[in-house]
C-alpha cells in the first residue's frame, strides 16, 4: 500500500461534514484497519465482561499468539532465477502442491471434537455424562447419558471423514499430474508437486500450468500462444501470452542450456493483471535486457489453449498467484443452530436456578453441595441431547428433499449443516459473466447515421458487400485490382460529395473485420509435433474458430464473415481477409494500440498491400469515441437507445494516413517508447495527436445474452426482500448495461457512477455527493472501492446498503470476498454468494451461504460451494420454497424438543418436591430412553414434513419470506410460550395423576407416563399445520409401541427403583378408572391450548393463513 503524501487531505475537508466520529478523522492511513474496531475496544474490561464471553476473547488470542509463534510467515521476497538452475537459488522456496484438507492424521480427532464441543449444548452434555460415573452422583444407568451422545459424536466424525477423505484425492490428483522437465540430459518426466524455482518446464496443448512460469519459447511460429484463463479470473475468452524474443530466436530447445541468462521478478502478489521483471542474458558481449510484463508470464491454474509451450518457474506451491487468491473454507454454522445454542444458555441457567430452589427449601442440609448436582443432573432433560440428534437428521432430509425435488434438477446440497440459512438472507452477492448472463454475444444493430440494420435486415449488408466487391474486381486492371478502395485520387477529390450508403456499409464492415485482436485457429489434422506445408491444413470454413481477450471481438469478426468479409489469417504483422468472390486481401500491420481500461478504446494501423494505402482504424466505448469523431449529430443519442435496450455498444471510426504523416508518427512513437520516466503519458500523448478529427464509420450493438428466467428471478428475489449486489471483473459499461437488461436496476431508478477517485480527499467529495441522491442505484470500481473503505469504511457501508442494488465492476476475487465479510460485519445480516468460476470461489466460501452454478467455466465454485445449481432461476424455489421450508420446519422442531425436556423436568420438580426435596428420579433409565425415542421421536420428527403454504403459493407471494428475515419463527418470544405450555402442562400432569391416585399411590408413575405420551402425540398435531400421510402413521405407530410395551415392560412402572415393590398388572390397566382419569388428565392439559389456537387463528391469523384459506 503506497504511503499517501499529506496533501491529500485539503483544508477544505473539514467544512464539509461526513458522518464520522472524531477519532476516525484522526485515523492514519496505517491503522484504517482498526477503525469500526477501535471503538468497540473502549469498553470497559471487568468480571462481567469476563464473565459474558470474555473468557473465549482471551483464549482465543492466546491460540492465536501460539499459533503465531509457530508458523511465522516467512517475508516474501523478489527473486533472481538462473534457467534451468533450480540449485542457484539463494532460499529456499515453498514446496509445489496443492493442500485443500481441513486436518492431518494427528489433528483430525481433537479439531472434530473441538468443533463440536465448542458449542455449549453438546459441552454440557458431556459433562453430564461425565458425572455419572461419579457413584454419588449416578442417577440411572450409565447407557442413558453416552448413547444418544456416543452416536451424535459418531454421525459428525464419520460425515468429516468422508469429506476429508474426498479432499485428499482431489489433492492427490492433481498434485501427482506428470510434466516434462527439460534437464541437460534431455526431458525427464516430474510430478507437479516435485517442480521447484528455476525448473524448465514443457507444458503441452490442453495441460494444465502447474507453476507459476515465465514464457521463453513455443511451437507457434510467431512466438506467441493462447491461454484459458478461466480458473483464474472467471473470463471463458483466452488470452494471447508472448514468449521473451530471446529464447524464441535460440535455434533449437536445447540451447537453452547453453546461454547463461536469469529471470529477475518481483515478489509474489496478489494482484493476477500485473508483473514487472527483466530478463538478462549474460554470455554476450552487450548484455541482453527484456522487460517482461503480464503478457510474458502463464500462471499457475490457466490452461494452455494452442500449442507447446516452455517455461522457467519462477513462483511455486503457496507463492503462486492462483493460491494466494483462494481464502480457505471456514466451517459454517448456521444462524438458527447459534439462536438455539443461546436459548440452551438460557435453560441451563433456569436448571441451575430449579436445582438452588430445590436445595433452599431442604434448607441446605447435609451434603448439599451434592445434593444441588444430583438435582442438575434430575433436571438434565430440560436441555435434551435429542435436540442435536433430531436437527441434524432434519438437515439431511432438507438436504434429501431439495436434491429429489424434479422442478430444480441437477441441485446438489454439499454442506448438510446449513439448508435453514436458505431462509435466512437478506444480502444476494452475484456474478455476472456466466451466472446472469450466458456469456454468448450476439450481433444485432449496426447503425451508419442514417440508416440503421437489425437481425431481420442483415441480408441487405451483405447483397451490398457482395455489390462492391463485384464493382473492384471488375474495374480494368490499373494496380487496385485486389484492393477494396478506389484508388486515392477519387478519394481527396473532397468529402463535399455525400458518399452512397453502399460504399459506407463497405468502409464499416471493413474497419470491423480489420480493427481487433482476433486471431483465426485452424485445427491441424496432421499427426506429430511438426506441421508440414501450409497446405496441409484444412482452411475452410467449418473448421476455423477465432480467439481473443473478448467475446464482443469475436462475435464482430464472426459477423463480418456472416456478411461476406472472411477474416483467414492473422500473425504479429500481418491479416489476411477473403472477399464473396474468394479473393484474399492482404494487410500489414504497422502498430496495434491494445484496449486498456483507461484509454476505452483500441486502435490499429494498416498498410493495404496492393495500394500501398495507409489507414488508422480505431474502435471504443462511446464515452472515449466522442471527442475524437468528426463533429455530428447522431452518435450520443444512438449510443443511448442502445444501452437502454441492453446492447453493448462500440464506435468505430477511420483516419487515411499519408506515408509522410505516418513516417513522422512512427518516429515519435519510438522515440517515446524508449524513455525511461513517463513512458506510459509519453506514449499517450503522441497516439492522442493521431486521434483527432476521424471520420466516423459507424456504431455496432452486441448482446449478451442472458441466462432463461433471469429477470423474472431478480424481481421475484427483490420482492422476498432480498437485497442484490452484483460484484464482476468486467468493465464499467458492460456490467451497468446487464444491470439494465436483467431489470436488476429498474427502468425508472437513476444509476449513481462513483467516479474514480484515488485519495482520501475525492473519496470524501464523492460520498458526499453520493449521499444527497435517493433511491438510485450505485455503480463503483474495484479501484474506487477500496480507496473509499480505505478511509470511511463505516460511511461507505452505511450508505451502499440503503441502495436499492449495488453494481461493483473490476473486481478482483479477494475484493469480492471483502465485499462478503464487509456486509457480514457491518449489518449482521445473512449473506449469499452465488457465481461460477473460480474467481468466485472465495466469495462463496466467505459468505453464510454459499451457491455454485455449474457452468461453461468449469467446476471449481460449484464444487467449492454449499449448494450447487444448474440454472439461476432455480435460485428462486430454492430459496423461497426449500430455504423457507427449512427454516420454519427447525424452528418448529427445536422448540417442541425443547418443549418435549421442559415438560418432563417439570413433573420432576413436582414429584421431588411432594416427596419431601428427594433427589431421586421419577422415571428409570430405560423410560426416559423410551420416551426421548421410540414413543415421541416420530411424530415430533414428521414435523419436517410441515409446511405451512404451497410452494406454488410461496412462489407466488414472495413477500412470505420477508418475515422471515426478522427471525420470529424462533425468538425469546416465542421460546418463552413454549415455557409457558411446558410448566403449565407439567403441572397438570403430574398434580392430576397425585391428586387422582391417592389410594393407589403405586400407580401414579404408569398414570402421568401414559398421560404424558399421549399429551405429547396431541401437542404435535396441533403444531402441524398441513398434514402428511406419514404424520399419521407416526402417531399411531408411537401410540401402538407405547401400549405395546405397557404389556410387556411393566417392571419400570413403580417409582424409584423398585423400593416400593410396586408391579404393574394388566388388570388395572385395564380397567375403567384408569383410562377415564387419565383422559381426563390429558384432556385438562391440551384442551385450553386447542381453544387458544383457534381463537388466534380466528381473531389474528398469521399472513401465510389468509393465503392458503
Amino acid at each position: 500500500m503506497s504511503r499517501y503524501s499529506l496533501e491529500d487531505e485539503p483544508s477544505n475537508l473539514d467544512e464539509m461534514p461526513l458522518m464520522m466520529s472524531e477519532e476516525g478523522f484522526e485515523n492514519d492511513e496505517s491503522d484504517y484497519q482498526t477503525l469500526p474496531r477501535a471503538r468497540v475496544n473502549h469498553r470497559q474490561r471487568g468480571l462481567g465482561w469476563f464473565l459474558l464471553g470474555g473468557w473465549k476473547v482471551l483464549c482465543g488470542s492466546c491460540c492465536d499468539c501460539l499459533a503465531h509463534i509457530c508458523r511465522r510467515k516467512k517475508e516474501l521476497k523478489a527473486r533472481t532465477v538462473w534457467l534451468g538452475c533450480p540449485e542457484k537459488c539463494e532460499e529456499k522456496y515453498p514446496k509445489n502442491s496443492i493442500k485443500n484438507q481441513k486436518y492431518n492424521i494427528f489433528t483430525f480427532v481433537p479439531g472434530v471434537l473441538y468443533q463440536q464441543f465448542k458449542f455449549f449444548l453438546n459441552l454440557y452434555f458431556l459433562v453430564v455424562a461425565c458425572s455419572q460415573f461419579v457413584p454419588s452422583l449416578k442417577i440411572g444407568y450409565l447407557y442413558t447419558y453416552w448413547a444418544p451422545l456416543g452416536f451424535v459424536l459418531a454421525v459428525t466424525m464419520v460425515r468429516e471423514a468422508v469429506d476429508e477423505v474426498r479432499r485428499y484425492q482431489r489433492d492427490k490428483e492433481m498434485n501427482s499430474q506428470l510434466y516434462s522437465k527439460l534437464t541437460v540430459r534431455g526431458k525427464v518426466q516430474v510430478k507437479s508437486s516435485d517442480i521447484q524455482v528455476g525448473d524448465l518446464i514443457i507444458v503441452d496443448k490442453n495441460q494444465r500450468i502447474p507453476a507459476d512460469m515465465i514464457f521463453l519459447r513455443t511451437s507457434e511460429k510467431n512466438g506467441a500462444c493462447f491461454i484459458r484463463t478461466d480458473q483464474l479470473d472467471g473470463e471463458t475468452d483466452w488470452k494471447l501470452k508472448v514468449a521473451v524474443g530471446c529464447t524464441q530466436r535460440l535455434p533449437a530447445v536445447g540451447d537453452l542450456f547453453s546461454i547463461t541468462a536469469y529471470v529477475y521478478a518481483q515478489k509474489p502478489q496478489l494482484d493476477i493483471h500485473s508483473f514487472e521483471g527483466n530478463f538478462t542474458r549474460e554470455d554476450t558481449d552487450p548484455q541482453i535486457h527484456e522487460s517482461l510484463s503480464i503478457e510474458n508470464t502463464l500462471w499457475a491454474s490457466t490452461v494452455v489453449a494452442s500449442g507447446t509451450v516452455i517455461g522457467v518457474v519462477i513462483y511455486t506451491g503457496k507463492e503462486t498467484r492462483s493460491v494466494l487468491n483462494t481464502s480457505y473454507a471456514k466451517n459454517k454454522v448456521g444462524l438458527l443452530d447459534l439462536e438455539l445454542n443461546r436459548l440452551t444458555k438460557a435453560l441451563f441457567l433456569a436448571q441451575v436456578v430449579l436445582s438452588i430452589v430445590m436445595v433452599a427449601v431442604q434448607g441446605f442440609v447435609g451434603p448439599w453441595f451434592r445434593n444441588l448436582f444430583r438435582f442438575v443432573v434430575l433436571f438434565s432433560y430440560i436441555i435434551p441431547i435429542s435436540l442435536r440428534v433430531n436437527l441434524d437428521m432434519g438437515k439431511s432430509a432438507y438436504g434429501w428433499m431439495i436434491m429429489k425435488d424434479e422442478n430444480i434438477p441437477g441441485t446438489v446440497v454439499r454442506t448438510s449443516t446449513i439448508p435453514e440459512e436458505l431462509g435466512r438472507l437478506v444480502y444476494l452477492l452475484t456474478d455476472k459473466t456466466g451466472t446472469l448472463t450466458q456469456n454468448e454475444m450476439v450481433f444485432k444493430r449496426l447503425h451508419l447515421g442514417t440508416v440503421s440494420y437489425g437481425t431481420d435486415t442483415m441480408d441487405e449488408i451483405q447483397s451490398h458487400i457482395i455489390q462492391s466487391y463485384a464493382q473492384v474486381t471488375s474495374q480494368p486492371s490499373n494496380g487496385s485490382t485486389g484492393g477494396a478502395t478506389p484508388s486515392r485520387k477519387t478519394q481527396t477529390s473532397g468529402p463535399k460529395v455525400r458518399k452512397s450508403v453502399n460504399s459506407r456499409i463497405h468502409e464499416a464492415v471493413k474497419a470491423i473485420a480489420l480493427c481487433h485482436n482476433v486471431t483465426p485457429v485452424y485445427e491441424s489434422h496432421v499427426n506429430g509435433e511438426t506441421e508440414s506445408a501450409e497446405a496441409d491444413q484444412d482452411y475452410s470454413d467449418d473448421n476455423r474458430t477465432y480467439q481473443a481477450s473478448s467475446p464482443d471481438e469475436v462475435e464482430l469478426v464472426r459477423w463480418t464473415q456472416s456478411v461476406g468479409l472472411t477474416l483467414v489469417n492473422r500473425d504479429l504483422n500481418s491479416l489476411q481477409l477473403k472477399t464473396p468472390s474468394g479473393q484474399i486481401l492482404s494487410f500489414h500491420i504497422l502498430q496495434i494500440f491494445p484496449f486498456t481500461s483507461e484509454s476505452k478504446r483500441m486502435g490499429i494501423i494498416v498498410r493495404e498491400e496492393s495500394t500501398g494505402d495507409i489507414t488508422f482504424y480505431m474502435k471504443g466505448a462511446d464515452v472515449a469515441m466522442a471527442s475524437i469523431v468528426q463533429y455530428n449529430d447522431w452518435l450520443e443519442e444512438e449510443c443511448g437507445n442502445m444501452a437502454r435496450e441492453g446492447l453493448r455498444t462500440l464506435v468505430v471510426a477511420k483516419k487515411c494516413l499519408s506515408e509522410e504523416q505516418y513516417q513522422d508518427f512512427e518516429n515519435r512513437y519510438n522515440q517515446a517508447k524508449l524513455s525511461i520516466h513517463d513512458r506510459g503519458l509519453k506514449v499517450a500523448a503522441v497516439v492522442e495527436s493521431l486521434e483527432r478529427e476521424m471520420e466516423l464509420l459507424c456504431l455496432t450493438g452486441v448482446e449478451d445474452q442472458l441466462q432463461a428466467d433471469v429477470r423474472p428471478t431478480l424481481e421475484l428475489l427483490r420482492n422476498a426482500g432480498i437485497k442484490i449486489w452484483m460484484l464482476t471483473g468486467d468493465k464499467l459499461e458492460t456490467a451497468t448495461c446487464i444491470a439494465k437488461s436483467s431489470h436488476l436496476v429498474s427502468r425508472s431508478q437513476d444509476i449513481h457512477v462513483f467516479r474514480p477517485v484515488s485519495n482520501r480527499g475525492e473519496a470524501h467529495l464523492e460520498l458526499n455527493a453520493f449521499r444527497r441522491k435517493h433511491d438510485c442505484a450505485l455503480v463503483i470500481s474495484g479501484d474506487s472501492l477500496e480507496v473509499c473503505l480505505r478511509y470511511y469504511e463505516h460511511e461507505f457501508v452505511e450508505l451502499a446498503c440503503q441502495c436499492p442494488a449495488v453494481v461493483c465492476c473490476r473486481c478482483s476475487p479477494t475484493q469480492k470476498a471483502q465485499i462478503v465479510t464487509l456486509l457480514q460485519q457491518h449489518t449482521a445480516n445473512r449473506t449469499c454468494a452465488i457465481g461460477d468460476g473460480g474467481n468466485d470461489v472465495s466469495m462463496i466460501q466467505a459468505a453464510d451461504c454459499g451457491i455454485g452454478i455449474e457452468g461453461k467455466e468449469g467446476k471449481q465454485a460449484s464444487l467449492a460451494a454449499d449448494f450447487s445449481i444448474t440454472q439461476f432461476k432455480h435460485i428462486g424455489r430454492l430459496l423461497m420454497v426449500h430455504g423457507r421450508n427449512s427454516y420454519k420446519r427447525s424452528a418448529a422442531l427445536g422448540q417442541f424438543v425443547m418443549h418435549r425436556g421442559m415438560i418432563i423436568s417439570t413433573m420432576q420438580a413436582v414429584f421431588s418436591s411432594v416427596f419431601y426435596f428427594a433427589s431421586v428420579p421419577l422415571y428409570q433409565g430405560f423410560l426416559m430412553v423410551g420416551y426421548a425415542t421410540i414413543y415421541t421421536m416420530f411424530p415430533v420428527f414428521s414435523l419436517v414434513l410441515d409446511q405451512d403454504v404451497k410452494p406454488e403459493m410461496a412462489l407466488l407471494y414472495p413477500e412470505l419470506y420477508k418475515d422471515l428475515t426478522k427471525g420470529r419463527s424462533l425468538s425469546f418470544k416465542t421460546f418463552l410460550i413454549w415455557v409457558l405450555i411446558s410448566v403449565y402442562q407439567g403441572g397438570i400432569l403430574m398434580y392430576g395423576a397425585l391428586v387422582l391416585f391417592e389410594s393407589e399411590f403405586v400407580h401414579v408413575v404408569a398414570i402421568s407416563f401414559t398421560a404424558l405420551i399421549l399429551t405429547e402425540l396431541l401437542m404435535v398435531a396441533l403444531t402441524i399445520r398441513t398434514w402428511h400421510w406419514l404424520m399419521v402413521v407416526a402417531e399411531f405407530f408411537s401410540l401402538g409401541c407405547y401400549l405395546a410395551s405397557l404389556a410387556f415392560l411393566n417392571e419400570y412402572f413403580g417409582i424409584g427403583r423398585v423400593s416400593f415393590g410396586a408391579f404393574l398388572d394388566l388388570s388395572f390397566i385395564t380397567t375403567w378408572p384408569f383410562l377415564w382419569k387419565v383422559s381426563a388428565i390429558t384432556l385438562v392439559s391440551c384442551l385450553p391450548l386447542y381453544i387458544i389456537k383457534y381463537l388466534k387463528r380466528k381473531f389474528s391469523p398469521p399472513s401465510y393463513s389468509k393465503l392458503s384459506s
